[in-house]
């Protein structure tokens, strides 16, 4: 969805054309995984960060575009809203002293991005739904200037048929009656791209939804929106809600929902593409030139440009990805379930823990998604979004065999810090993570569990004590709450050492 768009109405009523299109890509995609025709095994991460803008008392600024000016960076680009923009991490080989180079490169730049949008009046706040957003920031005159947004969320509209409405029962109960997509842009994300080899992407993917509400819970930064306090991680919900496409009929009917955890463990990477295909509407049905069986018949690597934009419309918290670098083809597992901040360092060590626990995970001689149910992952995933730090998830036990069998409820700090950090630990250093770097940043997220504290739990505790001690109103407590969180985010130590109040 990072490239940019330009069709007519006409183009989008050419349905029919696209589809054949997508066929294509999928016959093509199918034809390079039997012939071998990827690129080789490489240990290569990389990231995108998406960032909020506020000024210095903490409230939104809709200046994106004056912001991105001031950087001047290719680095940084546009997001949905005038309150976003992303910044993206060039690769990275996955050893040695990757996550100090990563620290020291994303600190540097986003000071530098920060300092520049002082001059546009704006500030950069890493969190994952801005507290001080209110549903007013969200009209369709908050969108930013691209065509690609303004069809796709026509086309959202019309293939829902009525209005969007968001219904999120949490510590409290947010109704709307009628939203525009923008408020989907409220959430801003930690993107964590592997390349992988098409034989280990199953395995990557499995093991990646496996972890995914332990990632969650760890990692839970979200508890506001529109001024009121409700999941630990409400991006999740949001997403589901905000970018339905379909009417009450269609879902009583089953039809699956564009913002998915999926419903099963799968085979290949070809799998998700042709669910992709099979299961959900073309929302930009815009026609590259390419016919991609001829480019491969010829010996050249097609784009598969209709494939690539249809599935960045569909949100899946683990994406496949197809791309094409120096002339090579790869497929990349992108994990997308995971709020922006709090802190650079905080971050890195979401990433630490991930790609340390991902990499055991996919190689265990009996994986975890021959011992648990797809099904409870995506509840633990729910269970997750809804807790954070507090969250009881449901794990295999050791040493009881069959699908599904031997389950047992256990809180994630528990599980973390008993069963899975100890892989984590293992994980990096079959990467060849530096020990150094190993220990900073899993020591962060031991610390996490220990005193029980992430970015949500923070932010909760201040806005709580800000309004108890010192009585201060909702609107109020959220902004000088964010203006703390931003100061501390700034100062960069990670989030379990923060002060609350």
């Amino acid at each position: 969805m990072g490239e940019k768009v330009v069709a007519t109405r006409a183009d989008l009523s050419d349905r029919q054309l696209y589809r054949r299109k997508l066929q294509s890509c999928l016959d093509a995609l199918g034809r390079m995984l039997r012939e071998e025709r990827f690129d080789r095994p490489r240990a290569v991460m990389g990231l995108e960060i998406e960032l909020n803008l506020a000024d210095e008392q903490g409230l939104p600024v809709m200046r994106n575009a004056q912001v991105l000016s001031a950087i001047g960076s290719s680095d940084f680009q546009t997001e949905l809203g005038q309150f976003n923009i992303e910044v993206n991490i060039a690769p990275h080989r996955l050893c040695g002293h990757v996550f100090e180079e990563l620290r020291e490169e994303i600190d540097t730049g986003l000071r530098y991005a920060d300092r520049r949008a002082a001059e546009a009046g704006a500030r950069i706040v890493m969190v994952g739904i801005l507290p001080t957003l209110e549903h007013d920031h969200t009209g369709l005159d908050a969108m930013s200037h691209n065509q690609r947004y303004s069809l796709l969320s026509d086309q959202i509209l019309a293939a829902r048929g009525e209005d969007i409405t968001l219904d999120i029962e949490g510590v409290e109960h947010l109704q709307l009656e009628s939203i525009t997509m923008v408020a989907e842009a409220a959430a801003t994300s930690l993107q964590l791209h592997l390349q992988v080899t098409p034989e280990r992407f199953s395995s990557v993917w499995n093991a990646a939804q496996a972890l995914c509400g332990v990632q969650l819970a760890l990692g839970a930064n979200s508890p506001f929106l529109f001024g009121r306090e409700l999941w630990r991680e409400t991006r999740p919900v949001l997403f589901q809600q905000a970018c339905d496409t379909r009417s009450a009929e269609l879902k009583a009917q089953g039809v699956r929902p564009i913002t998915w955890f999926g419903e099963r463990w799968v085979d290949s990477a070809y799998d998700l593409f042709e669910e992709n295909l099979k299961y959900f509407p073309a929302l930009l049905p815009i026609c590259d030139d390419e016919d991609p069986l001829k480019v491969l018949a010829s010996g050249g690597v097609p784009r598969l440009a209709e494939m690539r934009l249809h599935n960045g419309t569909i949100y899946r918290w683990n994406r496949p990805v197809y791309d094409v670098s120096g002339g090579v083809p790869h497929l990349r597992v992108e994990n997308r379930a995971l709020p922006a901040g709090p802190t650079v360092a905080d971050t890195l060590a979401n990433a630490a823990f991930y790609y340390g626990l991902v990499r055991v995970l996919a190689e265990q001689s009996r994986p975890i998604w021959t011992r648990m149910p797809f099904e409870r992952a995506d509840e633990n995933f729910r269970q997750a979004a809804r807790y954070g730090i507090d969250a009881v998830l449901q794990w295999p036990r050791h040493g009881r065999a069959g699908r599904g069998g031997g389950l047992a409820a256990v809180p994630a700090v528990d599980l973390v810090l008993n069963e899975l950090l100890p892989l984590a630990y293992q994980g990096l250093d079959e990467w060849g993570v530096e020990p150094a770097d190993r220990d900073r940043y899993l020591g962060i997220i031991e610390q996490r569990c220990l005193r029980r504290v992430n970015g949500a739990s923070w932010q909760s505790a201040t806005f709580h004590r800000l309004r108890e001690q010192f009585g201060m109103d909702r609107p109020a407590a959220l902004a000088a709450m964010t203006r703390r969180y931003a100061e501390y985010m700034r100062a960069g130590e990670p989030v379990h050492t923060w002060p609350v109040g």
